[in-house]
């Protein structure tokens, strides 16, 4: 079970290798709700998502062993960019699967950063078998969020949000697969027993929500959605329990999945009290052009997100 001390160590870690983002009030978002609002802005992050601190904390723990034989990894968006930025970092070569929907800006991005790629599977449970069967050569497989050590690395977020806000009462997140809102949640609720960490899924992949009602890892099948980068289709059996467990104002560009505790806290789906201290955790900025273009269009067809509260 994954724990404060591992998150410390992973921020330890870590630490000289990515940047610490800035975590920012927002008078006008504070305004309209009553809560003291804050950004935490994964968007300024290496490769610009918070997936390379999961990605830079396995990579280095495995460092010596994979030199020559690198990495693979399965990715729909921004967990490609990080292992790739991770592994150049680290001195080693990085292979990722991506599925057939992965936007062709991130395609271009990650071959950018001098990773080899392959296009797999129309969901990224068809693309993680196919990076898991070119790992048997000899490659490390890193999973997107099921990986203790990644969770650890992601966790490193909750840690710099509550030594700059001690006294935070709530923290928002969105859930793909969950790895961070399990490691945020870890190291959150360690140290401030009382905070609340909400979870927010949007409607069209709900697979937390409805592994929450089952009381298991669910499968859903995920619909075409603007927040692309939660569109995971089942948690892991790491990210759940730990989930279970602990049952545009500002003026920056954010992809779908960051921008959706935003979008919740403003749409009334979060109860916040006058006066509390809420950060919104903005996981990543990577967005393609043409779907910005679209976000920016009333015909843009957007609708809600679900709420879970623990």
């Amino acid at each position: 079970m994954i724990s404060l001390p591992d998150i410390r160590a992973a921020e330890s870690r870590i630490r000289d290798h990515i940047i610490r983002t800035p975590l920012v009030y927002s008078p006008t978002i504070s305004a309209m709700t009553g809560a003291n609002v804050y950004l935490k802005l994964e968007t300024r992050q290496k490769a610009g998502s918070f997936k390379v601190r999961g990605a830079t904390n396995k990579i280095l723990l495995h460092r010596d062993e994979i030199r020559t034989t690198g990495v693979v990894a399965a990715s729909a968006e921004n967990h490609a960019q990080g292992i790739v930025v991770a592994a150049h970092a680290a001195g080693v070569p990085a292979t990722v699967v991506m599925p057939e929907w992965a936007s062709l800006s991130k395609q271009e991005a990650t071959k950018g950063y001098g990773a080899n790629f392959v296009i797999h599977g129309q969901s990224l449970g068809k693309s993680i078998p196919r990076a898991q069967e070119i790992a048997r050569a000899g490659a490390l497989f890193i999973h997107p969020f099921n990986d203790a050590e990644i969770i650890e690395g992601q966790g490193t977020i909750g840690l710099e949000i509550l030594t700059e806000l001690p006294h935070t009462d709530m923290i928002v997140v969105p859930i793909g697969g969950g790895g961070l809102i399990a490691g945020i949640a870890i190291a959150a609720k360690a140290i401030r027993p009382e905070i609340a960490i909400i979870g927010v899924q949007t409607t069209k992949c709900p697979t937390a929500v409805e592994s929450a009602h089952k009381g298991e890892a669910a499968c859903v099948p995920a619909r075409e959605t603007i927040a692309d980068g939660i569109r995971v289709e089942e948690p892991g059996d790491l990210t759940f329990p730990a989930i279970q467990n602990l049952i545009e104002r500002k003026h920056i560009v954010a992809e779908g999945a960051g921008a959706v505790p935003l979008a919740t806290l403003l749409n009334g789906s979060i109860p916040v009290k006058q006066g509390s201290t809420v950060v919104l955790v903005k996981s990543g900025g990577n967005v393609d052009s043409s779907r910005l273009l679209r976000i920016g269009t009333p015909s843009s067809g957007r609708k809600g997100s679900y709420v879970l509260l623990f």
